[in-house]
């Protein structure tokens, strides 16, 4: 049993990584915090969305769920998550945080990230997920951008120091830490 965490930027081959560290005929469940595939509103998105569900096997699960730690713990096998970064960005549109002028929601997302940690470390099979790495650019002039990147950063930190590897990708290559 081995836990995964795969980050790296946008495009530098994360998410297929991440998938080649799962055996393609086990029984995956693959969980996703995403925004659903909806083509009149962001066509876009839902081609991401399209290509990434194209290059699943057929024996992997998918499940499209906020409630990744209760997912994960209750998953009886491998567990593919994919990603933090959109479940950082859901979690806080959820809550209305973007604009919000007091910072009462930071107590949920510490909660959430720490329930999520521990099911990362107690899941019994194998645990790969997938985040974006962020913090080597400049800070963000605009509020939104220091909230994603610090709260993912922090989200980052904790769910990393509950895998047993941390792997960068770059430019699709990977770069175990």
């Amino acid at each position: 049993m081995t836990h995964v965490l795969v980050t790296g930027g946008v495009r530098s081959g994360k998410s297929r990584y991440a998938e080649c560290l799962m055996d393609a005929a086990a029984p995956v469940t693959y969980l996703t915090p995403g925004y659903p595939a909806d083509p009149a509103r962001d066509a876009e998105w839902a081609a991401r969305v399209a290509a990434h569900r194209l290059r699943r096997p057929g024996a992997w699960r998918t499940v499209e769920t906020l409630a990744l730690a209760g997912e994960l713990a209750a998953a009886d096998g491998p567990v593919l998550v994919d990603c933090l970064g959109t479940w950082l960005t859901r979690l806080l549109d959820s809550w209305q945080a973007w604009d919000a002028d007091d910072n009462a929601w930071l107590s949920r997302l510490a909660d959430e990230t720490d329930a999520l940690a521990d099911a990362v470390r107690t899941h019994p099979h194998d645990v790969v997920l997938v985040t974006n790495e962020v913090g080597w650019g400049l800070v963000s002039e605009y509020r939104a951008g220091r909230l994603f990147a610090d709260n993912l950063g922090r989200i980052n930190q904790a769910i990393g120091a509950a895998c047993d590897q941390v792997v960068l990708l770059v430019a699709g290559r990977p770069l175990t830490l």
